[in-house]
């Protein structure tokens, strides 16, 4: 970067905050023109609500932006892309049944001709070294092509500022290292880059400087070729974490087994798990961190029993279980809380004792001969809001009525409440104020104090350091060995997570 580059976007003490948590708080950072600027954090830390307020989809409760100088406050993203702000999101918005052009079309404000627009799509694509057929269906595009669809369509607008969210999180190397050149290549035409990535290796190959949020605050900003991954990861985290003294519990029997575990993603662009093993004893908790989309929700699905497997690789207390459905793996004493609420851990239209009885049938035998024992459900029911200080104005009021924070704790304290012998939870306190995560960590920690073994994964790595006996990282499928929690140092966590699996030959050499 040389001392001459004009700013092009300043953010100056912006503060948003949304009820129970402060997103961004009191915000300050700008970017000139030409610079490839990295946003690093943990999830939660705001960095999604920053780049929203850029691209106009969420107004700051105060504070300002200028871009090249002027007030710039944009109410829509229409009026940000005007200016000459563009986004590449994580989650692509196409239309698999629409070929290339037609898909860019629908992007533009004001689109030319098809003939004219499939030409600048060509010319775009060579210009940039973005290899791309403007008629081909999108539905048959690998996840890296269509990203050159999102980025092309961003290009057309001739963009100023282009932020992209999470940009190589679906891309081989390959198009990981075309997708560096196109960024290098607009970096050097005067295109400023905001750029989101866990992967913390990337941007120190790609990125000119780097901020760093930490729960809403700008916490530091660095060169991040001047600094290791590792010093990175400490920043973003926060190197004081001290897990709270817990009683140490003698562990009991293994009660989970999960041996050679592969099994192919149902989810579209998900990830699939490749040979996972470990096991879990009674009284413990094992934690698994990763970025979002490295494989959470497909092991939680094949823990679960949504989606199965050889018998073998799945054993409850012995009992070879892999090809076992939820209902099965329930009466062997496995109970499971998936990350997202409305919709698969609740059924939003139904009440709250409704949704009781859908995952505690089996266990709490709340349905004899056939017959559902409505009695003996309402008052499961109204022990979960009592126990788990669930604020509703009664157990009859649907599931979607409840705040995330409030049906997150009626989710997961029906699990608990089942004198579970396994408990898989994704993400236990997503969205929950500090008082209500408290509240659900110890809840867990009870369970495991009484026997149960358990699987924490979660996104938030303060929250599996407080929690977890032991610590293990997903990372594009694939499971760190576990380790004892007590000892681990910040560094090695954010090296599992960023999937230097040559911890595991390192550690092999003791």
């Amino acid at each position: 970067m040389t001392g001459t580059a004009r700013e092009l976007l300043a953010v100056d003490n912006v503060t948003k905050a949304y009820p129970g948590v402060v997103a961004n708080s009191d915000v300050s950072f700008s970017i000139s023109e030409g610079e490839i600027h990295a946003l690093l954090g943990e999830n939660g830390a705001g960095k999604s609500t920053l780049v929203k307020m850029i691209y106009g989809l969420v107004k700051p409760d105060s504070g300002t932006m200028r871009f090249r100088g002027q007030a710039y406050q944009p109410a829509e993203p229409k009026a940000a892309r005007a200016t000459g702000v563009a986004m590449v999101f994580q989650h692509f918005s196409l239309f698999e049944a629409l070929n290339v052009a037609e898909n860019v079309a629908l992007g533009m404000e004001s689109p030319p001709p098809m003939r004219e627009l499939s030409g600048r799509i060509r010319s775009v694509s060579e210009e940039y070294g973005l290899p791309l057929d403007p008629d081909r269906m999108v539905g048959d595009l690998s996840a890296g092509e269509r990203q050159r669809v999102e980025i092309i369509r961003c290009l057309l607008q001739n963009p100023k500022l282009l932020i992209m969210d999470e940009p190589t999180s679906v891309l081989t190397p390959q198009e990981v290292d075309i997708l560096f050149k196109t960024l290098r290549q607009l970096s050097a035409e005067g295109t400023a880059i905001l750029y989101i990535s866990h992967k913390l290796e990337e941007i120190r190959t790609l990125c000119d400087e780097a901020t760093i949020l930490r729960r809403g605050k700008v916490v530091a900003t660095c060169t991040p070729r001047d600094r290791s991954a590792r010093e990175m990861a400490e920043l973003m985290v926060g190197a004081t974490l001290t897990p709270p003294a817990r009683a140490a519990l003698p562990k009991g029997d293994i009660a989970l087994q999960v041996t050679g575990l592969s099994v192919a993603s149902p989810i579209p662009f998900g990830t699939s798990l490749k040979d996972i093993n470990f096991s879990v004893a009674r009284g413990e908790v094992l934690g698994i961190a990763g970025v979002a989309g490295n494989g959470q929700d497909e092991l939680l699905l094949a823990l679960s029993g949504e989606l199965r497997t050889a018998a073998s690789t799945i054993q409850i207390d012995g009992q070879p279980l892999g090809a076992a459905g939820p209902n099965q793996r329930r009466a062997a004493g496995l109970v499971a809380a998936p990350e997202e609420r409305l919709g698969h851990a609740a059924a939003p239209d139904m009440s709250l004792v409704e949704n009781a009885l859908l995952s505690a049938a089996i266990r709490r035998k709340l349905v004899r001969g056939g017959f559902i024992d409505w009695d003996a459900t309402r008052s499961f029911a109204a022990d979960i809001v009592a126990d788990f200080d669930v604020r509703t104005p009664g157990t009859h009021v649907a599931a979607r009525a409840l705040s995330g924070g409030n049906l997150q704790k009626f989710v997961v304290g029906r699990e608990l409440l089942q004198s579970p012998a396994v408990i898989v939870i994704n993400q236990p306190t997503w969205g929950v104020d500090a008082a209500a995560a408290a509240a659900i960590r110890q809840a867990i920690l009870d369970r495991a104090a009484l026997g149960a073994a358990v699987v924490v994964i979660s996104q938030d790595l303060d929250e599996l350091l407080e929690i977890a006996d032991n610590f293990a990282a997903l990372n594009e499928g694939r499971l760190t060995r576990p380790r004892p929690v007590e000892g681990l140092t910040i560094d090695e966590i954010g090296l599992m997570m960023g999937g230097a699996h040559g911890m595991e030959v390192a550690h092999h050499g003791h």
